[in-house]
């Protein structure tokens, strides 16, 4: 699995916007970044389905654009008037070539949800590996209205109670995507976010 990031070179800012081509082709999330729909179209000539990690709008401005262009099926947590199908924690999705875990990750979020796979966790907002707060494991500001840090807290013991081994990429809403090495793998970024988020302090000094 190899997941293009079609939002890496906005200008304006947005979410990370992943295109993963194979069986069924997903884009997860659709971000705000205007011209997305031509992005798509330099690497796959249709698309099956998009796939929300949840509906702040920096991640589903453009999602009606994307939704005209593909007449793509909608799959999300929370209600939206052009989903197609509701997902809910422990359900079964694929993206691309492989099937993921629907994992419910409240805390950033009331409807956020993480795509826990055999190789690859897209995680939205609850957990990235680098922002302007830490560089190495990074958890999802809890400063807005549904936000919630001890429930993010929750969040991520419950991401790594059913994260395999064998995941290696981490694609996150912001940030860099991480690649496991000999040295570091997802869990130990992730295990890094939850003592940051565990010691309760502002994440942003003007949170």
């Amino acid at each position: 699995m190899s997941p293009v990031n079609v939002t890496a070179d906005a200008e304006q800012f947005t979410s990370n916007v992943y295109l993963v081509d194979g069986e069924v082709t997903t884009l997860v999330d659709a971000g705000a970044m205007p011209g997305v729909v031509d992005e798509i179209r330099t690497h796959v000539d249709d698309l099956d389905r998009v796939v929300l990690t949840h509906q702040h709008g920096d991640h589903v401005e453009q999602l009606d654009s994307v939704l005209d262009a593909f007449d793509a099926d909608l799959f999300a947590y929370d209600d939206h008037p052009r989903r197609t199908h509701v997902i809910d924690d422990g359900d079964e999705l694929q993206i691309g070539d492989e099937t993921h875990e629907v994992v419910y990750t409240p805390g950033h979020a009331a409807d956020h949800v993480a795509f826990v796979g055999e190789t690859a966790l897209f995680s939205g907002d609850v957990v990235v590996y680098n922002d302007g707060a830490f560089d190495d494991g990074s958890f999802g500001r809890t400063d807005h209205p549904t936000g919630d840090r001890e429930r993010l807290i929750e969040s991520l013991r419950t991401i790594l109670d059913r994260l395999p081994d064998s995941v290696t990429g981490l694609y996150a809403g912001h940030g860099d995507p991480f690649e496991a090495t000999a040295g570091e793998s997802v869990r130990d970024v992730i295990e890094r976010a939850l003592e940051r988020a565990e010691r309760r302090e502002p994440k942003y000094p003007d949170e």
